[in-house]
């Protein structure tokens, strides 16, 4: 242990009281030092005379300046924390103890004992501001500076260099064991001043600073910078073995004030090169405002958020049907503690034609979404009836009861794994879209009524996704499992999702299937790499490799596609007037999809797994299905 490591522990150790009494016990002879190096000065003698006068004064010196010391506060800082600011409670300290002293002394010389120069007491101001500021800003190098070294330590750096970036560094001075190395910035014409007390580094010297002081952690303190940017530098820190986590917007924080705890994670979903577009208030206001809404799969990851949106918008009742009684607790306890008490919860499934026409009837709901079905592809996979029957059957039942109901508007939502599916969950989808497709018709010629489907790819965070997986996988120390590295996926986040889902059904003309823009795919063997990078953790490539976390490849599950499409053809794909939905020109199945179906439930009355599974792929393959106009056209057919 070096010199200065010893002196940090022998101050950290030491109590509180102390420490209070060495500085008043320090303070008093520096300032009898400052009085005798004033004379020193004057008379420029180091070995000035010192008479019972002058050794009187000396004395008289410390004993005015320590209680205006005390008074002043110079006592209660904490050396550590000490802002650049207190030179001037030091100043005006040691300008009140001199004045008060001057005083005495002219006091003194007013009877004719005139023993102090004039210039005296202005090298004992000078001197005494220099041992006193200068004895307490060393002491807070000393405590605040660190080497990385020590185990109770937390160095960390920051990203950026605005003001948000001082003001966070200034705040975590008093935050346990984090110490602040310096700030880090793009612009050249910040590199290598001090900002706020802080250096300022160029990003090509990150890996030396984290070799060199330890680094634990980068904080991001950029959130007004273009989204392109944030990602290049998220890219560029992810990949250094540090934690990594950001700030808030600003304007999300009242008064502009940063707190520790909320400094949050690095979400994934800001890897994802997802531009944000502002939703359209006039579209979710139309379809929501004063309307008398049901959502099915209310408790699920969708269906939740969807509601959340929802009240948001004054509907005048939510229902919120859900088959889970749990989830249906856990949803319907939030709405209301936020104080949402227009909802109505019903635990049922949607496979009951009864429980669903009362919750429509009895509440007259307007407008539908269906979200209920069941979407993790390997278990639907091992449960083909119950997937069939949940998802192709029940959206009947919710879409018939709709239709007959005079339902406003009914919203399916989809699935990108609908698109030329290779597992039972996906033809299962697409299923239901065929039947809202068919309820659409039906819906026209009555005129009024208008259903349509949404469909996207995974949503983070959602129930099934890989990216909780993949977090719990890292929180405990991995391996991460992927079924393949190169499979790709469509992310986006879930309120964006859900804020899309509802502008999209405000502009259904009825048998429309809009597609949600997903951005680029992202390879999973890349998401998962990412993940255990911003988690602070080395990726482990082979058993004899270094890093922290293994990833794991575990082979393709069956049923599993290596990528997702959102089209069944792509130059068909027509725009709208929000630029990240389009309407998919989509065909119809006509009448065939009622015998389908028959057939589809006989297969399963019989428990004749092989047919059902026969019969759900054959019917949704394209080439042998008649095909009727495209939906965008429907309305106008029909009239």
């Amino acid at each position: 242990m070096s010199v200065l490591e010893t002196l940090r522990w022998i101050i950290f150790t030491t109590p509180r009281l102390w420490k209070r009494v060495f500085l008043i016990g320090f303070d008093f002879l520096a300032l009898m030092f400052a009085l005798w190096a004033s004379y020193a000065l004057r008379y420029a003698d180091w070995t000035p005379q010192i008479t019972e006068e002058r050794l009187l004064l000396g004395l008289l010196a410390p004993v005015i300046a320590i209680p205006v010391f005390i008074r002043m506060g110079l006592y209660r800082a904490v050396l550590r924390y000490l802002p650049d600011t207190a030179i001037w409670t030091i100043l005006h300290a040691m300008a009140i103890s001199t004045i008060a002293w001057v005083i005495f002394v002219f006091m003194t010389a007013m009877a004719g004992r005139d023993i102090v120069p004039r210039s005296v007491p202005f090298f004992y101001f000078a001197i005494g501001v220099l041992i006193i500021g200068g004895s307490r800003f060393a002491a807070k190098l000393i405590l605040s500076t660190g080497t990385g070294m020590r185990r109770d330590e937390h160095p960390m750096l920051i990203y950026g260099a605005g003001p948000s970036s001082v003001q966070l560094a200034t705040v975590l001075r008093g935050h346990g064991k984090r110490y602040v190395v310096g700030l880090v910035d793009d612009d050249p014409q910040h590199h290598g001043r001090d900002v706020g007390g802080y250096r300022v580094f160029p990003p090509v010297h990150l890996p030396r600073l984290i070799e060199k002081y330890g680094v634990q952690e980068i904080i991001l303190s950029m959130s007004s910078i273009p989204i392109g940017r944030r990602q290049a530098v998220i890219s560029l820190v992810s990949g250094l073995g540090v934690k990594i986590r950001t700030l808030p917007d600003i304007t999300d924080l009242v008064d502009g004030r940063y707190l520790v705890n909320q400094i949050r994670e690095i979400e994934i979903d800001e890897l994802l090169g997802r531009s944000f577009v502002p939703p359209d208030q006039n579209l979710l206001r139309g379809i929501l405002h004063g309307k008398v809404v049901m959502v099915t799969g209310a408790g699920g990851s969708i269906g939740s958020e969807l509601c959340r949106l929802i009240m948001q918008w004054k509907p005048k009742r939510l229902v919120l049907f859900e088959a889970n009684e749990f989830a249906l607790y856990k949803i319907d306890r939030e709405l209301r503690s936020a104080g949402h008490f227009d909802v109505v919860p019903v635990l049922a499934s949607v496979r009951d034609a009864g429980q669903v026409r009362s919750a429509i009837t009895r509440n007259g709901v307007e407008v539908v979404y269906h979200a209920a079905a069941h979407k993790h592809v390997p278990l639907v996979e091992a449960n083909t009836f119950e997937g069939i029957s949940n998802n192709i059957f029940g959206t009947l039942t919710v879409a018939d009861v709709a239709l007959s109901a005079g339902v406003e508007n009914f919203v399916l939502i989809s699935s990108d794994k609908a698109v030329r599916p290779t597992n039972v969950m996906g033809a299962t989808k697409r299923w239901a879209e065929l039947i809202t497709q068919e309820k659409a018709i039906a819906a026209a010629k009555q005129g009024g009524q208008h259903f349509c489907a949404v469909r996207f790819g995974n949503v983070v965070g959602s129930n099934g996704s890989v990216v909780p997986l993949f977090r719990e996988q890292i929180a405990n120390g991995g391996p991460v499992t992927v079924t393949d590295p190169d499979m790709t996926r469509y992310f986006m986040s879930i309120q964006e999702a859900a804020e899309l889902i509802v502008q999209a059904s405000a502009m259904s003309l009825g048998g429309d299937t809009f597609l949600l823009d997903m951005g680029q795919p992202v390879r999973i063997g890349e998401l998962a790499e990412n993940m255990i990078r911003l988690a602070g953790f080395a990726v482990r490539k082979g058993n004899g490799g270094s890093g922290s976390i293994e990833i794991q490849v575990t082979g393709v599950r069956p049923g599993e596609k290596l990528f997702e499409e959102l089209f069944y053809d792509v130059a068909s794909a027509l725009k709208t007037e929000h630029p990240k939905i389009m309407r998919a020109e989509a065909k119809f199945a006509g009448s065939g999809i009622s015998e389908a179906l028959r057939d589809l439930q006989a297969a399963m009355l019989r428990e004749d797994e092989h047919a059902a599974r026969k019969i759900l792929f054959d019917f949704i393959d394209l080439e042998k299905r008649p095909l009727t106009p495209p939906a965008q056209n429907l309305a106008k057919s029909v009239m």
